[in-house]
């Protein structure tokens, strides 16, 4: 599992001072750095690996302002050539969203997705999903 902490800025609060229902995606993909960097550890823009193919998002709590949250990333399914995201956000000890993004490895010159290598699947197997 890869873990994030994320200071939740005032900026991301609605009007009742709960994090904003948009803030959360943009809160995932940064936490999904850690899997990037399986596929391209410099982080190299210009020779990148994966696309995104869905992600889904599903709110528990109320995620709120002036405490620190936990996001949990784990890999929770692979295939040939994608692979699921399943990441958790946490804070006080409480599940507050969860969601799930479908990554594709792909080849942005060729347009098509490519099957993931071996060296990237036995590392994305050390970051199980456990129920």
């Amino acid at each position: 599992m890869f873990t994030t902490i994320i200071t939740p800025r005032f900026l991301e609060t609605d009007a009742l001072g709960h994090i904003n229902n948009t803030v959360l995606p943009m809160w995932f993909e940064a936490a999904r750095d850690p899997v990037f960097r399986l596929f391209s550890p410099e982080m190299d823009t210009t020779n990148w690996k994966l696309m995104l193919a869905s992600f889904t998002v599903n709110f528990h709590a109320e995620t709120l302002y002036g405490t620190d949250v936990e996001i949990r990333t784990t890999i929770s399914r692979i295939g040939n050539s994608s692979f699921d995201v399943h990441q958790e956000c946490w804070q006080n000890g409480v599940k507050t969203v969860t969601g799930s993004t479908t990554m594709v490895h792909f080849s942005h010159s060729s347009k098509k997705s490519q099957p993931i290598p071996k060296n990237v699947l036995e590392l994305m197997k050390q970051h199980p999903r456990e129920e």
